[in-house]
C-alpha cells in the first residue's frame, strides 16, 4: 500500500513539473494560425530571464481581419494585455493597448481595430510579473513585464 501511494505521489510531481518550456501564445487571422514562443521570459522574481530573437512570428492579417489572441492558463494566470500598432486608410501608425486583463481572467481577446480599412502593422502580449513599483528617477509606476510575444503581419 505504501509502495503503491509513494508511485502515485511521484507520477503526480513529474505530470505537475510539465517540460519547463515556456508556454506559447496562438495568433489567428481568418483561417491561418501562428503559435509564438516567448521573445523574452523570466521567472517570477525577473531573476532568471531569456531572449529569443528568433521568436517572433509573421501572419497575414488582411484589412478589416480580426486577430483572434489565445493565451494558456500560464500566461492567463497573471495580468496581461496585447500592445499593437497599425495604420490608418490614410497612412498614421496609431499604436494601442487592449484592456488589461486580470489574472485568471480569461485566456482569449480579439482585436479589432476601428475601421475596415485599418491594417494591423503589429501584435505583443505582454504578462506582467511582480507588483508594480515606482522609479526612483522619474517617479513614475512601472509595471514590470515577465514574458513577452511578438506578431508582425505580412503585406497581403
Amino acid at each position: 500500500m505504501i509502495r503503491v501511494l509513494a508511485l502515485a505521489s511521484a507520477a503526480l510531481l513529474v505530470a505537475g513539473c510539465g517540460t519547463g518550456e515556456p508556454p506559447e501564445v496562438t495568433f489567428t487571422a481568418g483561417s491561418a494560425t501562428m503559435n509564438a514562443r516567448p521573445t523574452q521570459y523570466c521567472d517570477l522574481k525577473l531573476t532568471d530571464c531569456s531572449d529569443d530573437a528568433a521568436a517572433p512570428v509573421q501572419l497575414a492579417v488582411p484589412a478589416g481581419t480580426p486577430l483572434l489572441v489565445t493565451v494558456p492558463d500560464d500566461v492567463s494566470e497573471a495580468p496581461w494585455h496585447v500592445v499593437f500598432s497599425y495604420r490608418t486608410a490614410g497612412g498614421e501608425q496609431v499604436d494601442a493597448r487592449s484592456p488589461l486583463f486580470p489574472a485568471d481572467e480569461r485566456g482569449e481577446y480579439t482585436l479589432e481595430l476601428p475601421t475596415p480599412d485599418d491594417r494591423l502593422l503589429t501584435a505583443q502580449v505582454q504578462q506582467f510579473g511582480p507588483a508594480p513599483r515606482i522609479n526612483e528617477e522619474t517617479s513614475e509606476i512601472e509595471f514590470p513585464v515577465r514574458g513577452s510575444w511578438v506578431l508582425t503581419t505580412t503585406g497581403v
